[in-house]
């Protein structure tokens, strides 16, 4: 009984060959993790070192760029006040021209208060100069009929447009080539011409003669010129007969009714026929075909009138003031009406977009 109620007892594991094995591996394994903390060491040591050397570098770079800034920009200040001291020297000089180039600045101003009220971009800018030199030539063949200006405004403005070459522009250059072609087969008018043969007759008013003032003719002066000595009683008698018919002269006027003036009469004429033909010469620049025509035959009667007609001046006059009498003075001239309006529509269709 006893022997059955003794639990079989089983001999202890034993592991003491295990404890050499692992203190083995340990030991082997710290070396190893020795090595690696070392290189991790090692590696981070070398990054910091290349670290600092490109920050050094870097430094050094940024040191160098900002000298040479610093230097550009004591240059460019130097610069500056030597283009300062030139403008000031050019605006003393300009200053005595400021009379001259009263209209240029004029101009000058209202393209900059036109630039003021467009956007920056290129296509505005081109458009308000093209609008302005259309503008001016839309003047220039309003008041003055000059076709050629305005033929060569329109042609420098459809240029422009083509070295821009911008197929947005194409209706802007389509109206500008129809109103190139309503100019050219446009009538011409020499109101510059005309202006200057008004000026040339104002000019030699002065040297006109009046009936009044006619010297004789040239066969009265031969009648009466002195017999040669020694040619007899006859000749004597001769000369004392026509002593006495110098005396009093009796010359035919071509004039049915003849004026006599007095001297300041005479004056007040000359003057009245400059007027007369100022105001000639300010309707022809006007394009008031009846007041030239009317202020030319004024002159024209005062001409024949008071004026000896038998003097080569007076007749060149008269024949002069005959050709303008009979010039065309103002003629149906096309406008660029098409042109602005194209420029204009253009604008306003970029102004509407977003």
């Amino acid at each position: 009984m006893t022997e059955e109620a003794t639990p079989t007892s089983t001999p202890p594991i034993q592991d003491t060959p295990a404890a050499p094995a692992r203190e083995t591996r340990r030991g082997l394994a710290l070396p190893f993790l020795y090595l690696i903390v070392l290189l991790l060491i090692a590696a981070v040591a070398w990054l910091w070192w290349d670290t600092r050397q490109q920050f050094e570098a870097l430094r050094t770079d940024m040191a160098q760029q900002l000298r040479g800034m610093r230097d550009d920009a004591l240059a460019t200040n130097a610069i500056v006040r030597d283009t300062q001291e030139a403008l000031r020297q050019l605006q003393n000089t300009t200053a005595g021209l400021e009379v001259k180039l009263l209209d240029a600045q004029t101009q000058q101003e209202a393209l900059q208060s036109i630039y003021q009220e467009l956007f920056r971009n290129r296509d505005d800018w081109l458009l308000a100069e093209i609008e302005q030199t259309l503008g001016i030539a839309a003047q220039q063949l309003q008041l003055a009929g000059n076709v050629p200006a305005a033929l060569t405004a329109l042609q420098a403005a459809d240029a422009r447009l083509a070295r821009a070459d911008r197929s947005q522009f194409l209706p802007i250059r389509k109206a500008l080539a129809r109103d190139i072609q309503r100019l050219q087969a446009a009538p011409t008018l020499d109101v510059s011409g005309m202006a200057l043969r008004l000026d040339q007759l104002l000019a030699g008013v002065e040297r006109l003669p009046l009936v009044i003032e006619a010297r004789p003719r040239a066969t009265d002066a031969q009648d009466g010129a002195p017999a040669e000595p020694g040619s007899g009683w006859r000749d004597v008698l001769r000369a004392v007969w026509l002593e006495l018919k110098q005396l009093v002269r009796v010359e035919r006027l071509d004039t049915h009714d003849p004026t006599l003036l007095a001297p300041e009469q005479r004056y007040f004429l000359r003057e009245n026929l400059k007027l007369r033909l100022m105001h000639a010469r300010l309707a022809l620049l006007a394009r008031d075909e009846r007041a030239f025509r009317n202020d030319v035959q004024a002159s024209l009667d005062w001409l024949k009138r008071y004026f000896d007609l038998h003097d080569a001046g007076v007749a060149g006059t008269v024949r002069t003031l005959e050709e303008l009498r009979e010039a065309a003075v103002s003629v149906e001239l096309p406008s660029i009406l098409d042109s602005l309006n194209a420029v204009r529509n253009f604008k306003l269709a970029q102004e509407a977009k977003p």
